[in-house]
């Protein structure tokens, strides 16, 4: 079992951080952007995104990829977060709505009222069980033509990239705050294929870090 940080001790880090996250984009937006051209949101009118840290994605999504008329809800269990990220998004706040919350229970989210479910950077925070968790609600929030849309951290596939990932795991194994509490992880060990069908997948480096970035259907219950 890996060693990650508790909701309490995520809250506080990503309070403490707020903004500074978004230092990490020299690696992220190359996964973030592959996303975005790939999941065709273009065709989406309710989403919802799960962790919107800084709401830099949101920011791209309202701005350029949605139609006018989507709506958008994110959460975050940081305040911080929450409060940057409805900044980010108050031009649209017609459609556009930031919630904090600890558990997707606290939204009370409707069966199959989602077009798109999105996480990034997210998944490799939390423990197997909770992604489970959050995968199983995913399920149940998705429409039938609904897509997961997922980035994480994950293990490099060339020489470079698998020092730096075999680097940064062992730093969260010795001390997860440092590295934010996140590690690299392999979204599609947690995808059983009677629940999902994969729709894209790639996994992309920049700078020696490298990130999986997946697209998949959930198949009806």
């Amino acid at each position: 079992m890996p060693k990650t940080l508790s909701p309490a001790q995520a809250r506080a880090f990503y309070d403490r951080f707020g903004k500074k996250q978004d230092a990490q984009s020299f690696y992220e937006d190359v996964a973030t952007a592959d996303l975005l051209n790939h999941a065709a949101f273009e065709q989406a009118e309710r989403v919802f995104e799960y962790g919107c840290g800084t709401g830099r994605f949101a920011q791209k999504l309202l701005q350029s990829y949605l139609p006018p008329t989507a709506q958008y809800l994110g959460c975050d269990i940081s305040q911080t977060m929450v409060v940057l990220t409805t900044g980010r998004v108050q031009f649209w706040a017609g459609r556009a709505s930031v919630r904090q919350a600890s558990d997707l229970s606290d939204l009370a989210l409707p069966d199959g009222g989602y077009d798109r479910f999105i996480s990034t950077y997210v998944f490799d925070l939390l423990e197997p069980e909770a992604i489970r968790g959050v995968l199983g609600e995913a399920r149940r929030v998705l429409g039938p033509d609904g897509r997961l849309c997922l980035v994480s951290l994950t293990f490099g596939q060339k020489p470079v990239s698998k020092v730096v990932s075999w680097l940064w795991g062992r730093v969260h194994q010795l001390r997860p705050q440092l590295v934010g509490g996140c590690r690299p992880i392999r979204l599609l060990d947690y995808l059983p294929k009677a629940e999902w069908r994969l729709e894209y997948h790639k996994v992309l480096t920049a700078y020696g870090i490298s990130s999986e970035v997946v697209i998949a259907a959930p198949f009806s219950s």
